[in-house]
């Protein structure tokens, strides 16, 4: 049995995830973590920042993502956006007209597509203006076009050529794309599109959208392409006929020459067409082989009036902005995974965690410290019952002297084999412990630092000179935990990349594709 998914379940499925990221009973967050991603142990590699491995989708890999996880930053309405493909104008390229009837036998002439949405029939100009294509000059004579010669500039209601060059292109202004859109959301790859478009009250999006409402307007079909021009039609200039089908009010203009129909163009658009016949009935009594018209049928109620049917935006783009404005985000460390995950909770809580940030990596406050600690290093605290507590370095601050590390699974499987299989001391050193106020020195693998936690430090600040420095999170003899239970919440994207690192000039600009 043949089946089919369609792009409009696609669309469906963006905008409710769009919906759920606005729905102020969910938080969403763009989270940053691994930061030592080159090793042996579990989820690392040795080659990681040469050949990022993928991720694997399963528990055991999701929950390792949330024990190396190390900061979030919430999503809110401003910083996602539904997106296209960028198809930026180019004189003397030949881009695809608007067609509703794309498909594996009829694909598109330029791009051979099979669907609407991945063919170019739309561009974005040097001033970030956005147009579709609804006729390059294309005939039977001419399947694939002409080139186009005139960049699109004017931003009417109507379709219009761009120029004066007789390239044959009829442009469609959609939107054009606001600044703070540009800044934000730029990419070599995609185009922004206007969020609440069915709902805006941005005078420009409203004319554009109640242009394209043919309900009101009437002028829902816009172009007919001759397929066949046909032999034998009774000859005349601007002979006017009916477009039938299962809307009404919309006239053709038709030239016969030498009985062959040379131009077809649409009068009148009407409305409530889903597929259309040009009634050539009263011309066609004495013809010798019978013209195809095809009457393009715009998407909804016409050309403008729903820009994410017409355009197909089943990519979402997520915007997070990690800086050093606050202890969440600290600077001196590296990252190699980011991820988004939903409704993470309060620690120790089952309530929804709200705030913009998280921090979910722990950390120690040192009451003295004898040398750096490295990202990613492992290190230890020996205590006087032998029990060992294991961690990586996220990061250190020699100002507040405030560590903040990660405790996962390579720390305790098998230092030989990476895995679960069993090692001799499993039961001392594999067993993961916490860290402890009154327990031993606190003593670095790599770099051999030593440390003592400061276990009379209770705040969530510190004062140094004049100064009152947040750290985000709250110390209880000199420990803070994270913030959010982990596992907690849904991570519903990941990516592998070679480690980054941070330093206090830089801010990282993260920006998730999802595609539906």
């Amino acid at each position: 049995m043949a089946a089919l998914i369609t792009d409009e379940f696609r669309l469906i499925n963006a905008d409710n995830f769009i919906d759920s990221v606005t729905d102020p009973l969910n938080a969403y967050y763009i989270f940053i973590g691994l930061p030592n991603p080159v090793g042996e142990g579990y989820g690392r590699s040795l080659t990681w920042n040469q050949d990022p491995p993928a991720p694997t989708d399963n528990f055991s890999y999701i929950r390792h993502c949330y024990d190396t996880m190390m900061y979030g930053r919430r999503i809110t309405p401003a910083n996602i956006r539904r997106v296209i493909r960028r198809l930026d104008w180019s004189r003397g390229t030949t881009y695809e007209q608007y067609r509703d009837d794309y498909s594996v036998t009829n694909i598109s002439p330029i791009t051979s597509s099979t669907r609407l949405y991945d063919s170019n029939y739309y561009i974005i100009t040097s001033d970030f203006r956005v147009y579709i294509c609804l006729s390059n000059g294309s005939n039977v004579d001419n399947p694939t076009g002409n080139a186009s010669e005139d960049e699109p500039s004017f931003v009417d209601t109507e379709p219009a050529p761009a120029g004066t060059s007789g390239d044959g292109y009829i442009w469609k202004y959609l939107f054009t794309v606001a600044p703070s859109d540009v800044i934000k959301f730029d990419s070599t790859e995609y185009i922004t599109v206007p969020s609440d478009w069915l709902t805006s009250d941005n005078p420009q999006i409203e004319s554009i959208r109640e242009s394209g409402n043919s309900d009101i307007n009437r002028n829902q079909i816009k172009e007919i392409y001759i397929a066949n021009r046909g032999a034998g039609y009774i000859n005349g200039s601007a002979q006017s006929f009916e477009i039938i089908g299962d809307g009404e009010g919309a006239f053709a203009s038709v030239d016969v020459n030498a009985g062959e129909i040379t131009r077809a163009t649409v009068t009148s658009g009407g409305k409530g067409y889903t597929w259309g016949l040009v009634d050539l009935g009263s011309i066609n009594s004495l013809n010798s082989e019978n013209a195809k018209l095809d009457v393009i049928i715009p998407p909804s109620k016409g050309h403008g009036f729903d820009v994410y049917n017409e355009l197909g935006t089943d990519r979402i783009l997520i915007y997070a902005r990690f800086d050093d404005s606050t202890q969440d985000f600290p600077i001196d460390t590296k990252f190699a995974q980011i991820g988004l995950i939903k409704n993470p909770t309060v620690k120790d809580s089952n309530n929804l965690f709200t705030e913009n940030s998280f921090t979910a990596s722990n950390a120690l406050k040192f009451a003295s410290i004898i040398g750096t600690p490295i990202i990613g290093e492992e290190f230890k605290q020996l205590n006087n019952d032998g029990s060992i507590a294991k961690a990586y370095v996220v990061a250190f601050d020699p100002e507040t002297l405030v560590l903040k590390y990660i405790q996962d699974r390579s720390l305790y499987y098998n230092p030989s084999t990476y895995d679960n299989t069993d090692y001799r001391s499993i039961g001392i050193v594999g067993r993961k412990l916490p860290f402890l106020f009154g327990g031993g020195v606190i003593t670095g693998d790599e770099s051999n630092f030593t440390a003592t936690i400061d276990q009379t430090f209770n705040d969530s600040s510190v004062t140094i000179g004049s100064r009152s420095i947040d750290l985000g999170v709250n110390f209880v003899n000199g420990l803070a935990e994270s913030q959010i239970n982990k596992p907690s919440g849904e991570i519903l994207y990941l990516d592998n990349r070679p480690a980054v690192e941070r330093n206090p000039r830089q801010k990282e600009d993260v920006k998730i594709i999802l595609e539906f």
